[in-house]
């Protein structure tokens, strides 16, 4: 919140002056998601604005495909889930998302990819080069950028905000790609007699 503070006096705003709250909804840790969103939501409640929520694909996806200039390939968004499998998702050149949110393992996403052109973009983006050149994928650019850029995340909700009808926004809700890694314990959690 004391981000918020220092950004808000760095452009000379305060909150009444903001229209609405973009928040990136995933994929991320558990606790970054339900406090970033908890806190847009927050504010937005206080405020009697709207929260948009951005994932992080859409946002490293637009900024990669501004970046290409227009080179009509498909961007496959690859992120590291800092396990064996990575999250991913691929848009079509004008920023529509071809398929959804996906947890995969490198190889069957290689495999279930087809001939491209791809844009690649994403902090696992380097680490699946190798095995879409060893497919003969086309692989027209790569854009290692794996963080959603806040002013790319404000562009696509104001975009969203505009364009829908407020009684159809819906607050922000994180984007699980797997389910959590705490399992309530056997019997509820009790101790054993």
């Amino acid at each position: 919140m004391p981000m918020v503070g220092e950004v808000l006096a760095e452009a000379g705003a305060g909150y009444r002056e903001i229209g609405c709250f973009a928040v990136t909804v995933g994929p991320g840790s558990f606790t970054g998601l339900r406090t970033g969103i908890a806190a847009a939501r927050g504010l937005a409640l206080a405020l009697s604005r709207p929260a948009i929520g951005v994932t992080a694909f859409e946002a490293i996806a637009r900024a990669a495909l501004r970046a290409a200039t227009g080179d009509g390939a498909d961007c496959l968004v690859v992120l590291d889930t800092r396990r064996a499998d990575l999250y991913a998702q691929r848009f079509a050149p004008d920023g529509a998302a071809l398929t959804g949110p996906l947890a995969m393992m490198p190889e069957p996403l290689v495999s279930s990819l087809g001939a491209g052109p791809l844009l690649l973009a994403g902090d696992a983006a380097s680490s699946v080069l190798p095995l879409l050149e060893a497919r003969g994928i086309d692989c027209r650019g790569l854009v290692a950028e794996g963080i959603a850029d806040a002013a790319v995340v404000a562009e696509i909700a104001v975009e969203r905000w505009r364009s829908t009808p407020a009684r159809e926004l819906r607050p922000p809700r994180p984007l699980y790609l797997r389910p959590p890694d705490a399992i309530k314990p056997p019997g509820g959690g009790r101790l054993r007699p």
